[in-house]
């Protein structure tokens, strides 16, 4: 399942591919439901009415030098402190919302406890909210552990970490960590500002969280969605590379790819900025012939809209992470 239609449309105002990226977080969908922790909302953000997303994302496609800036020590890093590097921006460029304090440590002793990934607040209401960011791809197993359900069963495409441990981390650990003596009294100064009347009571922290990504579906096999998968979440399909002369006969004529390298694995580019197939598969098979990794791909009919798929070896997985402990 790709963004909705209007979504997507929002997008299409621009080509700059950060600025898609900014736009791609404020409309994804979360992977996954976790009880008591919602997401930011565009209503929250001051971005709900369509118009007014769409004229804020064409202000910074005029003038993406904060941007490119912001987000420039992360563009050959990791892919979750890009995602965060957005989320830091957004929160303090959006029209309603203004960014308290990022990777904020808490300490016990000498003992860090963990570490807050965000802390912002409505410009109309001083209360700090606490927000955790991850951004994930997982892909589903048809044999693995648990029942066909399980969230065990997605994997990353190293196969070091799946969509059940991530729940488990952060429902238990990160969404509670801004609840311990530790955090509140590092937080003490935002809970003091917080309270303009002096009353002495400090307002609680409400936790957040954003956790998009996409959910790729077995080719080869079906496979229902993982518990408490969200209704709308992102959806692609992987494949064995072997598998891939069977797709690609079946695509129709004029298709167009692309091969997407990391961190610009979130908003999909436009159907003018991809590749004739023959291009793309060519870059497929020199990548493997050799040892080779998963890789994430777009494809784009020309009547239809864009799908992800992720191309794995013949021999995936090396590894199924083992489920966290109850």
């Amino acid at each position: 399942m790709p963004l909705t239609a209007s979504a997507q449309r929002l997008l299409d105002h621009c080509r700059h591919p950060l600025v898609r990226d900014l736009g791609w977080i404020v409309l994804a969908p979360c992977l996954i439901e976790m009880p008591g922790a919602s997401r930011p909302t565009r209503e929250e953000l001051g971005l709900a009415d369509d118009q007014r997303m769409a004229s804020w994302l064409v202000e910074h496609e005029r003038a993406p030098s904060r941007l490119e800036a912001h987000l420039a020590p992360t563009l050959r890093g990791r892919m979750g402190l890009y995602h965060e590097r957005l989320w830091q921006f957004l929160l303090d460029e959006a029209p309603a919302t203004r960014l308290l304090a990022h990777n904020l440590r808490i300490h016990q002793g000498k003992r860090t406890l963990g570490e807050l990934d965000l802390l912002y607040a409505r410009r109309d209401d001083p209360r700090p909210v606490h927000l955790e960011v991850a951004i994930k791809f997982y892909l589903g197993l048809v044999e693995g552990p648990g029942t066909p359900d399980s969230q065990a069963r997605w994997i990353g495409p190293g196969g070091a970490d799946s969509l059940l441990a991530k729940r488990d981390h952060l429902f238990h650990h990160q969404l509670r960590l801004a609840r311990t003596p530790e955090a509140r009294e590092a937080l003490r100064p935002l809970l003091s500002s917080a309270d303009p009347t002096g009353s002495g009571t400090e307002p609680a922290t409400p936790a957040r969280l954003a956790l998009p990504g996409v959910l790729f579906y077995p080719w080869h096999a079906p496979l229902p969605a993982p518990r408490d998968a969200t209704p709308d979440h992102l959806r692609g399909r992987w494949l064995y590379a072997q598998d891939w002369p069977r797709l690609r006969a079946g695509l129709p004529r004029g298709t167009r790819g692309a091969w997407l390298h990391k961190p610009h694995w979130l908003a999909l580019p436009r159907f003018d900025e991809l590749q004739p197939l023959a291009v793309l598969e060519r870059q497929l098979a020199a990548h493997f012939q050799a040892a080779a990794r998963p890789i994430q791909i777009v494809l784009h009919p020309p009547e239809s809209a864009a799908r992800r798929l992720i191309l794995v070896p013949d021999d995936w997985p090396s590894q199924i992470p083992l489920p966290p402990r109850p």
